[in-house]
């Protein structure tokens, strides 16, 4: 797995993002039984970063959380056995599946920790497990389809032991 990860937030960020964001794509990739090595890009933001984004690619002029950009359309969420005939879906240098970028406003992510009364990393996972099933063709546009991404956002971070209530000082 390649994560290609820029950090354009100006500020520190007091957990190890690069290896928390490792952990949760391999964990999603497996939980979806990925055959796969994959390629993700992650790029760590501002409120007015992401929002600039939001507005150009989604004509939504509003900070959001996270942004996710698939690169495979996916007839069947988490199926990808039609792969095999796609060779413009791997990195001709790699050999990797190219699934696609995600974009994570940092200080939404703190303030929806606060919000939530979790820890700052248990909402960074949050939002990586989410956008990873985006990448792999979920979507939350009906109760159904939201239910099953909820379910399997919450089954990976408890596999990877991240729990929705950590912070100690509530």
């Amino acid at each position: 797995m390649t994560l290609n990860l820029d950090k354009e937030f100006p500020g520190e960020i007091s957990f190890d993002y690069e290896e928390t964001a490792k952990q949760v794509i391999s964990a999603a990739l497996d939980w979806e039984d990925c055959p796969y090595e994959a390629e993700v890009s992650l790029v760590l933001t501002t409120d007015e970063d992401i929002r600039s984004t939001n507005a150009q690619f989604r004509k939504i002029d509003r900070v959001t959380d996270v942004l996710s950009f698939p690169m495979i359309d996916f007839e069947t969420p988490g199926d990808f056995s039609f792969l095999e005939e796609r060779e413009d879906a791997f990195d001709p240098d790699s050999g990797e599946l190219v699934l696609g970028d995600i974009m994570i406003a940092i200080p939404r992510m703190r303030e929806q920790a606060n919000t939530y009364g979790h820890s700052e990393i248990r909402e960074y996972a949050f939002l990586i497990a989410h956008s990873m099933l985006h990448l792999m063709g979920y979507d939350h546009m009906t109760e159904e389809e939201a239910a099953i991404m909820e379910e399997k956002q919450e089954a990976i971070l408890e596999h990877l032991g991240i729990r929705r209530i950590e912070r100690t000082d509530l």
